[in-house]
């Protein structure tokens, strides 16, 4: 079985058991939400589909993106990610993890976004054993 991790330089501050997730957040300039969908490979962090509601500042909407439903949706052809690495700050606001149909802040796992962890990673790992 493999698991997302949530932390920083390797250490681990929670482990999620999903086989794939939504990254989703609000531009905090813009205030547009953006979502990133992602499998969960051994590889690394697998990216899919990318939906964005609109375009602004440091925006572009890629040229081969298509509106549907009021969002744009477009794919980029990354390798796997191992870490993916996101800036989290307070003044940001948080980013929302969405898996099984329902979407979380990750305050809910590794509580509100703050000056001393301003950058988390996610990645690809063994689930943590309960001990």
């Amino acid at each position: 079985m493999i698991a997302l991790c949530l932390g920083l330089a390797g250490t681990v501050w929670a482990s999620l058991p999903v086989p794939a997730f939504t990254l989703a957040w609000t531009h905090t300039i813009e205030k547009v939400r953006w979502e990133e969908d992602y499998r969960v490979t051994p590889d690394g962090l697998l990216l899919g589909e990318a939906r964005v509601k609109g375009n602004g500042a440091g925006m572009e909407i890629p040229a081969d993106a298509v509106l549907h439903e009021g969002s744009w949706h477009y794919r980029r052809q990354l390798p796997p990610l191992q870490p993916l690495r996101v800036g989290r700050a307070p003044e940001a606001g948080d980013y929302q993890l969405c898996f099984a149909g329902a979407c979380h802040e990750l305050s809910e796992w590794l509580g509100p976004p703050s000056s001393e962890r301003p950058a988390l990673e996610l990645w690809s790992c063994a689930p943590l054993s309960a001990e």
